[in-house]
C-alpha cells in the first residue's frame, strides 16, 4: 500500500475545496441571472401596464380607474425597486464567491507548486546517488584492471 504524503494530502483537500467553491460560484451565478430576468420581467409588465393605462385614458375611463391604475403602477415601481436590490445583492454574492473560488484556487496551486518542486529535489538526488554508484563502479574497475 503506497503511502500518502502530508502534501499530497493537503492538495487532495485543496482540490475538494477548490471544487466546493466552484460550485457555490456556480449556484451564485444562476441565482444572480434568475434575479435579473425577474427584475426584467417586472420592468416588462410595468412598460405594458402603463401603456394599457394610457390607453385607457384617452378612451375617457373614470377618475377612480386611472386611479386604480396609478395605485397598481406604484404597488409594481415597488417591486422593481425591491428586486433591483435583490440583483445588486446577488451580484455582490457572486463577487464573494469568485473571491473566494479564486483563494482555493491559488492555494490548490501552490501545493501543487510545492509539489513539483519536492518532485525536482527527489529527482536531483536520485541522479546524484546514480551518478555515484556509477563513478565507484568505474572506479573499482580501473583499479581493478591495474
Amino acid at each position: 500500500m503506497a503511502q500518502t504524503s502530508p502534501l499530497a494530502t493537503l492538495i487532495e483537500l485543496a482540490e475538494k475545496q477548490t471544487d466546493e467553491a466552484a460550485a457555490k460560484l456556480g449556484k451564485a451565478i444562476h441565482h444572480s441571472e434568475e434575479l435579473e430576468q425577474k427584475l426584467l420581467l417586472l420592468k416588462q409588465y410595468r412598460d405594458d401596464y402603463s401603456t394599457k393605462m394610457q390607453t385607457e385614458m384617452q378612451s375617457g375611463k373614470g377618475m377612480q380607474q386611472i386611479r386604480n391604475f396609478q395605485l397598481f403602477l406604484s404597488k409594481i415601481d415597488d417591486a422593481i425597486t425591491g428586486q433591483h436590490q435583490l440583483v445588486i445583492d446577488g451580484k455582490r454574492r457572486v463577487q464573494i464567491e469568485q473571491q473566494h473560488w479564486q483563494e482555493q484556487e491559488r492555494k490548490r496551486l501552490s501545493y501543487n507548486t510545492l509539489e513539483v518542486r519536492a518532485e525536482k529535489v527527489l529527482q536531483k538526488k536520485e541522479l546524484m546517488r546514480d551518478q555515484k554508484q556509477n563513478d565507484e563502479h568505474s572506479n573499482r574497475q580501473a583499479f581493478y584492471k591495474r
